[in-house]
């Protein structure tokens, strides 16, 4: 699972543009959105897209990802449950 982890901060890091940031940098556990990470609607959209493209997970509905992009540990443990590649 820790592998995943540091995979899935990785690609956030890239898709997102994140300057300056590191994957130590990123609590796994710490929120996405608002007071966490900082992460804006557009960002979620990029994380949509990351999930299709790297894992072949297609999200059926917005409520969906509010649920899944909560932090890293819980996209992580998402995509351990639902990845198709």
């Amino acid at each position: 699972m820790d592998e995943l982890i540091l995979e899935l901060k990785k690609e956030i890091i890239e898709a997102l543009n994140l300057e300056g940031m590191t994957p130590e940098s990123i609590d796994e556990n710490a929120s996405l959105f608002g007071d966490g990470l900082g992460l804006d609607s557009i960002d979620a959209l990029e994380l949509i897209v990351l999930l299709e493209r790297n894992y072949g997970i297609k999200l059926e509905n917005a409520n969906e990802g509010k649920e899944i992009f909560k932090s890293i540990r819980i996209m992580a443990d998402y995509i351990k449950q639902h990845r198709t590649k």
